[in-house]
């Protein structure tokens, strides 16, 4: 939770930040009532901040179904008994009041009015608050402007989440730039619903806010283009999607379980052989720990500040899968984290990490590799643009770490298999799956030594 200038004198605005996925949330308080704007799963900071300032949630507002996180609105709104408020676009299934152009909240002093601003979705809404003069304090940008970026507008062509082309929605992300938040006060302070590292944009500056006259400056996809040249732009180059992100989409349209019921319902294993053959095991544990020793098949994905993304991204939104830890409060942790991209129900079973172990093989010779790499067939499985930006090795295999799983098989077997990464924690996750895919071949993760190449 990060403290935030108050746009008044009657009003605080408060962000609460989740570094692992990028995600801000706000309060804003006054005269005694809070509105939320876009909460993440866990509601219990939010209800926490209510009894520290004696105040009551009135309202949460949802810029739009999020694809990278799942919301805890419905949940607020049913312990609180505060409104949800979104566009009527989403079609949510959910109880909710429409929150669309020309339409305000008054909240205390000050109001919050809705501006339709799509394009990163046919959905999104910004939310404008102005004080007691009526003058233009805030805007809360959701996935729509961010510091230095804009959102993505390839997330919604499957079917399933709409079917439209990132090209419309690029150029409506370019109207709604233009016409609606570029003409706001300069004044006027930036907040998004994402910071550094989320996949939901491709270029987030390391600032959490900003203001619409600092962004009009410096912030590349504010600069004066004609919409095809923006489009071209702002298509350019995006990062991946994670499997999971259209599953989080009609998870947010439905609105999810109570967190803590979520979190209960995860069955919880004495011994792994309660474990049913042929289901995928997640280890998270260290990588140390996990070359020392594991299950057969298992997948080490560590507990780490980008667990949720990389989980969502290498298992399927509707596999069932083992969760294994070292303690009980790491496994607690990951359970937890599992949740927050609505995870949890795929669970089959979590359970600690048996005390004996089959021993792995040794971690490769780096003098062997670096001196001979033909002797190895490697696996780079960085990014796309990681590869582009920095080729370690002529001759490497590159397939990224969110394709592995489907694309191993394209992995020749004829010489020992050397996965490396950019620094040593995908390359853990993607020699692990190598590994149980082919557990004939030797499988040697390069880990940290690729930075020495």
């Amino acid at each position: 939770m990060s403290p935030l200038p108050s746009s008044t004198g009657s009003v605080q605005i408060q962000q609460f930040y989740d570094k692992g996925l990028a995600h801000a949330s706000y309060a804003i308080r006054s005269e005694g009532q809070i509105a939320l704007i876009d909460p993440a799963r866990d509601p219990q900071p939010y209800y926490d901040f209510a009894d520290e300032h004696e105040a009551r949630i009135v309202a949460v507002i949802e810029t739009h179904p999020h694809a990278d996180f799942v919301s805890s609105h419905l949940e607020i709104a049913q312990e609180t008994g505060a409104t949800i408020y979104v566009s009527q676009l989403v079609q949510a299934a959910y109880p909710h009041t429409t929150f669309d152009e020309g339409q305000r909240i008054t909240l205390g002093t000050v109001e919050l009015h809705a501006l339709n601003t799509p394009g990163h979705s046919p959905d999104s809404i910004s939310v404008l608050l102005l004080d007691e003069l009526a003058q233009s304090r805030a805007v809360f940008t959701g996935d729509t402007l961010f510091v230095g970026d804009v959102g993505r507008p390839d997330l919604r062509e499957s079917d399933a989440v709409g079917g439209h082309s990132r090209e419309s929605l690029a150029a409506q992300l370019y109207a709604s730039t233009r016409q609606k938040l570029m003409t706001l006060p300069a004044t006027t302070r930036v907040y998004p619903a994402h910071g550094p590292g989320s996949l939901c944009g491709k270029t987030t500056s390391t600032d959490l806010d900003s203001s619409i006259g600092k962004e009009i400056r410096t912030n590349y996809a504010l600069q004066p283009m004609s919409e095809a040249d923006f489009v071209q732009v702002l298509l350019a180059d995006q990062p991946f999607v994670p499997k999971y992100f259209g599953h989080d989409v009609m998870l947010n349209k439905l609105g999810a379980v109570a967190f803590e019921d979520g979190i209960r319902m995860v069955p919880r294993l004495r011994a792994e052989t309660e474990m049913e053959p042929g289901v995928l095991l997640i280890d998270t544990r260290p990588a140390q720990e996990f070359r020392a020793g594991h299950l057969p098949g298992a997948i080490n994905l560590m507990d780490g500040g980008k667990f949720e993304t990389w989980l969502g991204s290498i298992v399927a939104p509707q596999e069932a899968y083992y969760l294994l830890a070292d303690s009980q409060i790491a496994l607690d942790t990951v359970i937890r984290k599992t949740a927050k991209i609505g995870y949890e129900t795929n669970i089959r079973g979590a359970l600690l990490t048996p005390r004996e172990l089959p021993a792995t093989s040794a971690g490769p010779d780096v003098e062997q590799v670096r001196q001979h790499p033909g002797t190895f067939t490697i696996v780079d499985i960085r990014n796309p643009s990681e590869v582009k930006a920095e080729p370690l090795f002529t001759q490497a295999l590159h397939i990224p770490l969110y394709e592995l799983r489907e694309r191993v098989t394209e992995i020749p077997t004829d010489k020992p298999i050397l996965v490396h990464c950019a620094g040593g924690y995908r390359s853990a996750a993607g020699s692990s799956i190598v590994r149980a895919a082919l557990p004939h071949v030797l499988v040697y993760d390069l880990s940290e030594a690729v930075t020495t190449f």
